[in-house]
Parts: C-alpha cells; sequence; structure tokens
C-alpha cells in the first residue's frame, strides 16, 4: 500500500483508489486502442538524456518568462476538463496550488467550476482554454468574460471538432448506459468510494459545468455534456476562422492542438503568439506520432517565429527536461496534476509542483544545465529525435 506519494504515478494509483471507476476511466484513458496514450509516456521516457560532469551546477535556476508571465519553472497547469468532479470546487484548488508554486493555471472550457469562480479564488489572473462550439454568441460572452477578468492568454483548442471515441468510459458506464440504468451504475459505484461520495459528491455540488451551464441548462451535468458535445462541437472551423477569433480576444493567443509542421507554419501566418503541440493526451485520433516524436519538427519549423509549448506523457521532472530539450519553450502539465488532485486535493497538487521542481534540478544538474535557457538538444544523446 502507498503510504506516502513520492511520484506522479503514486498518485495515480492513490486516485484509482479514491475516484468511482467512471470518473477515473474518463481522466486516465485515451481514445481507441489507445496506441497513442502508451507513446506519449513511452516516447517520452526513452529521450536520452546526456550525462555532463564537473560542470559547476551549485546555482541552478529554474526560473522563465513564457508568453510574458514570469514562472518559477517552465511548466504550468493545463487545461483539464471536469477536474471539480475529483476534488470539492477542484478547478479552485488547483489554480491556487499552482500559483502558490509560481507557475500558472489554465482552465477548461468544460471546468466544474465557472471562471468567475476560480478567478475570484486566486490572486492573480490565469489562462483560459477555449472550445469551438457552434454558438458563436456563447464564444463571444466567454471571451469577455475572460477579458473583464484579466486573463492574460487564450488557448484555443483546435484538435477537437467532434469527440474521440473512448472504449474506457463506455466499459465504465459513463457513457453507454443511458437513463436510469447509467445513474444507478454510477451512483453504485460512488458508494463503493465513501470519501469521494461525502467530499466531492455530496459537498462539491453543484456539480454542472459552470462554463456551459447556460448551453446546458441549470441541471445538467457530465454526462448531459458529452451527448451534447457530439453535435454542438463545430467541425466546420477553418484557419479562416482564426481572425474571427483574434478579433474578439485581441489579446494572447495560442492555438492549442498542433502536430504537424504545416499546421505550425499555418498558426505563425494567422498570427498566433505560441502553439501548443499537442495529441489532446491521446484522447482523439488514435495512432497518431507521440508529441516526442514530433515536437522536433516543429521546433525546428516554426520555433523562432512563435512560443512553443507542449504536453502528453509528462510524468516527471526528467520529462520536462526532455520537452524542453526536443524544442519546447515550457509544459502543459495534464494528467500529472489530476491524479494529485483527486488523490489530495489542493496539497496533491503542491506536492507534484515540489517533485517537478526537485527531479528537474536533478536533470538539470546532471546534464550540465544550470538554467533553462542553456537546455537545448546538446543536452540529448545523439538520436532520431534531433536530427
Amino acid at each position: 500500500m502507498i503510504r506516502k506519494a513520492a511520484s506522479t504515478l503514486d498518485y495515480r494509483e492513490l486516485a484509482r483508489r479514491r475516484l468511482p471507476p467512471f470518473l477515473f476511466e474518463y481522466i486516465d484513458g485515451g481514445s481507441y486502442a489507445e496506441v497513442t496514450l502508451k507513446r506519449n509516456t513511452e516516447d517520452l521516457s526513452a529521450v536520452p538524456l546526456r550525462q555532463r560532469v564537473l560542470r559547476d551546477i551549485s546555482k541552478i535556476d529554474l526560473t522563465t518568462t513564457i508568453l510574458g508571465q514570469d514562472l518559477a519553472m517552465p511548466l504550468s497547469l493545463g487545461p483539464v476538463g471536469i477536474s471539480g468532479m475529483y476534488a470539492r470546487r477542484g478547478e479552485v484548488q488547483a489554480a491556487r496550488a499552482a500559483h502558490a508554486a509560481g507557475v500558472q493555471f489554465t482552465l477548461s472550457t468544460v471546468s466544474c467550476c465557472p471562471l468567475t469562480e476560480v478567478s475570484a479564488g486566486v490572486e492573480k489572473p490565469i489562462w483560459f482554454q477555449l472550445y469551438v462550439v457552434k454558438d458563436r454568441g456563447f464564444m463571444r460572452e466567454m471571451l469577455a468574460t475572460a477579458r473583464e477578468l484579466g486573463c492574460p492568454t487564450l488557448f484555443f483548442t483546435v484538435d477537437l471538432p467532434l469527440p474521440g471515441t473512448r472504449y474506457r468510459d463506455v466499459h465504465s458506464g459513463l457513457t453507454g448506459s443511458p437513463g436510469l440504468a447509467g445513474d444507478i451504475r454510477r451512483t453504485l459505484q460512488a458508494m463503493m468510494h465513501p470519501h469521494w461520495a461525502w467530499d466531492v459528491g455530496l459537498w462539491g455540488r453543484p456539480h454542472t459545468l459552470g462554463n456551459v451551464a447556460p448551453l446546458l441548462g441549470k441541471n445538467s451535468g457530465l454526462v448531459d455534456f458529452l451527448t451534447w458535445t457530439k453535435d454542438n462541437f463545430d467541425g466546420s472551423l477553418t484557419w479562416k476562422d482564426i481572425d474571427w477569433i483574434r478579433s474578439e480576444w485581441g489579446d494572447q493567443f495560442v492555438i492549442k492542438g498542433i502536430l504537424d509542421p504545416e499546421d505550425a507554419r499555418e498558426a505563425a501566418k494567422v498570427g498566433a503568439d505560441g502553439i501548443v503541440v499537442s495529441n489532446h493526451g491521446g484522447r482523439q485520433l488514435d495512432g497518431v506520432p507521440s508529441t516526442a516524436a514530433v515536437l522536433p519538427g516543429i521546433a525546428d519549423a516554426v520555433g523562432d517565429q512563435l512560443t512553443i509549448l507542449a504536453d502528453g506523457g509528462v510524468r516527471s521532472g526528467l520529462d520536462v527536461v526532455r520537452m524542453l530539450a526536443l524544442g519546447a519553450k515550457g509544459v502543459l502539465l495534464g494528467r500529472a496534476w489530476a491524479y494529485a488532485l483527486a488523490a489530495r486535493g489542493e496539497a496533491g497538487v503542491a506536492h507534484v509542483l515540489q517533485l517537478m521542481d526537485a527531479e528537474m534540478r536533478v536533470a538539470m544538474a546532471l546534464t550540465g544545465c544550470k538554467n533553462i535557457a542553456e537546455i537545448t538538444r546538446d543536452a540529448l544523446v545523439e538520436t532520431g529525435y534531433h536530427r
């Protein structure tokens, strides 16, 4: 039995024990056979770091500036949907932990806690992620709210024109068990996890998706949202529509979901300030390459034109250093912080960030990198990852 978490993998196991299966499988799983999900972690962990010695690493500096914001280390919490179902008012807890650690928090459009609640719960503005829906009026209102609350950067997700097929959600009863039968199945799962049922199921209400509740209805929850997305996410969006988003937003703008150098070049052409190299954590098109595999090529294509961030498979501070060496300027954590939130709330997220800090320092010390700018491809052993 795990008594004290020492890694994000430990937090994954603690989250598995605490959450009802339909919630754990939702955050843990990928699409179809989960080939890309596995590639993300396996390919990244296989990137070989180049050990260097006798380099005077007595003073290691993790601080950096990303998208105009000074950060204590080159990572932030990426957008994770419905994280308010993993801990009571979970998005607020995670944002507090992020800001206390000197990094940013990115709120998902499909958060349980609305943007207004999360912004009120922290002392400085957060980043905001927006999905494309057919209701442009809703998108205008969300963008206006984000501007009013001082959000400095918008992350615009483009790799979800329709949701991927996730077998685990069917098997767990999140989808595939409609109506009363599904409600009973999920309720029974919750009853078998009394800590979650008391802390989140009872006292974490309301369980609506705060930002999109006006579209779904006041009492609509996760299952209603998953059904709604199939008809209301906008698959007609093209590069020509980016101008509309930029004109409505008018501030820093990052396109999330880039996996091909040609798309990265298009993002630069339309004036994006940054991109997130991402395959949506293996939750969309199964069989595509891992982030680690495509990141160097994308960095070579546009690294001097915009800020490149990356996500996918990051489970340690060593993985953060690997991503930076492959060409990213910063990393967005996803499952790593969601597991910790589910296991221990704000304290768990804070601990994961402490682990990332400590593990980055070890990786930097043993690759001879004293600061973030020194983490280049020279920190890698010669392989196909950095031709």
